[in-house]
């Protein structure tokens, strides 16, 4: 029997995971696929919210604001890329500029520091690439960006560290309560647990009906992204953002921390919470919206496109701790942007109430910090052969557009909570993020997966399931 089962092995359950790792406690995440970072928190802008926009009062304003400030100490304790740049909330119209103020206003109130409201002139100075039609803007400075793959990954392989367990390719199909117990019924056996973690995205009012008379209904909302080559990179300095709207804050364009420009994302309402395919419409909007706020954006830089889910609950607001009628059960649900901001305050905020429900001890032997990957890219010369002469294989180039070395990939398997497929190597390492999108690396990366977890090259996939590359092979041997 567990202390605690976190469903999903998303930012969100990560980080209750590491933060449940802080105390006595036996801890499972349990993720219906092969890896972290899968669902909603692979597919999003990458940004930390400086938290003007949500509503005065709401969980969404006041973990967004705590997550913000946490950021900068979480990222340096996990060895997470991060930077503070700022966003610009753009108007185009001079009738609209008191709808800034109005931000700025809610933005303080929520506790947001450095808002000031920019004139065009003073805008240019910032972003000398901004639209002719921009009238003002609302400036940000505590905004930023973060890598989210990074991000979840540091959180699941700290709190594996720290003692919690991991089950992947599992899907949770019954969670019930029977005899004080919470049970937890999955497509190949049956756990139990002290108290249940909801952290499910698009699926968390589904787990939350199957326990509460306080039915949740979540609208998985699609969005359209577009990422540009780093030869694009540079071209805005800030997050820019549109005025928002009942739907969001409309497309923006950002920098990433990898040196990419990401330009999106629409928001189309769905039904079916598996639909991530982008669409002809969805990306012709992105490129036609993005020119209100940008112009000349060189959208012919495009290296992919991808679409995400946020999981919309349907009052547009954070849904964290106990139903009232389901004691041990704690929801994680409706938690769409700005949650990837929200997602280490709403993990402290959990794991504190789930430790005064259980009683949980502190552990003393918590280990904080983390290291990433090594990046040979980032050393001098000399560190670099001397890594080299010791361990060779980081003078082996397997991604030729990122120069991700063997080494790195190596290093991704090997870890806790370790990559098994050609999207998680990638997440980790980028190995397959470049100009070719792995056109030219993936043969390697799969050879590296089927030797270092021993399987043949027809079980390597893409990203786990059925997602198999290689079908058979065509004659005897290797």
């Amino acid at each position: 029997m567990y202390d605690i089962i976190i469903i999903g092995a998303g930012v969100v359950g990560c980080a209750v995971a590491r933060e449940l790792t802080k105390y006595h406690a036996r801890v499972l995440v349990i993720e219906k696929n092969e890896d972290v970072c899968s669902g909603t928190s692979k597919a999003n802008s990458a940004i930390v919210h400086s938290g003007y926009d949500a509503k005065n009062g709401t969980l969404m304003a006041k973990f967004n604001v705590l997550g913000n400030r946490m950021m900068g100490d979480v990222c340096k304790e996990l060895d997470v890329p991060f930077d503070r740049i700022g966003s610009l909330t753009v108007c185009d119209d001079e009738a609209l500029l008191p709808e800034l103020e109005k931000l700025r206003e809610r933005g303080e109130r929520n506790g947001v520091e450095g808002l000031r409201v920019l004139n065009r002139e003073e805008l240019l100075e910032l972003e000398p690439h901004i639209a002719d039609g921009i009238v003002g803007a609302l400036y940000a400075p505590t905004a930023g960006i973060v890598c989210p793959f990074k991000l979840t990954i540091a959180f699941a392989e700290n709190a594996a560290v720290n003692g919690a367990e991991f089950l992947f390719d599992t899907e949770v199909k019954k969670v019930y309560s029977e005899d004080g117990v919470w049970r937890v019924a999955t497509d190949s056996q049956e756990f139990t647990a002290s108290a249940v973690v909801n952290a499910a995205g698009v699926y968390s009012d589904v787990f939350n009906n199957m326990v509460s008379q306080r039915k949740l209904h979540i609208t998985p909302r699609r969005g359209d992204y577009i990422l540009l080559d780093r030869s694009a990179g540079g071209y805005v300095k800030h997050t820019i953002f549109q005025l928002p709207t009942k739907l969001g804050k409309g497309v923006l364009v950002t920098p990433t921390v990898h040196g990419n420009t990401i330009v999106g994302p629409t928001a189309f309402d769905i039904e079916d919470k598996e639909a991530t395919a982008t669409t002809a419409e969805g990306l012709d909007s992105v490129i036609a919206k993005s020119a209100m706020s940008v112009k000349g954006l060189p959208v012919r830089q495009v290296i992919t496109a991808f679409a995400g889910l946020r999981a919309h609950e349907d009052g547009h607001e954070f849904v964290l701790g106990e139903p009232d009628d389901a004691p041990g059960f704690f929801n994680c649900a409706g938690v769409e942007s700005p949650g990837l901001t929200a997602a280490p305050a709403i993990g402290v905020h959990i794991a504190g109430l789930i430790k005064e429900k259980l009683g949980l001890q502190e552990n003393e032997s918590f280990v904080a910090e983390r290291k990433d990957i090594l990046d040979p890219k980032k050393l001098s010369i000399e560190e670099r052969n001397e890594l080299i002469k010791r361990e060779p294989a980081y003078g082996t180039i397997v991604c030729r557009c990122e120069s991700v070395t063997e080494g790195e990939i190596l290093d991704a398997i090997r870890r806790p909570v370790g990559a098994r497929s050609l999207d998680g190597v990638k997440r980790r390492t980028r190995a397959g993020m470049g100009r070719c999108q792995a056109g030219f690396c993936s043969p390697k990366v799969m050879e590296i997966l089927r030797r270092e977890l021993g399987v043949d090259l027809t079980e390597v996939t893409k990203s786990g399931g059925g997602s198999y590359i290689v079908n058979a092979r065509t004659k005897d041997g290797e």
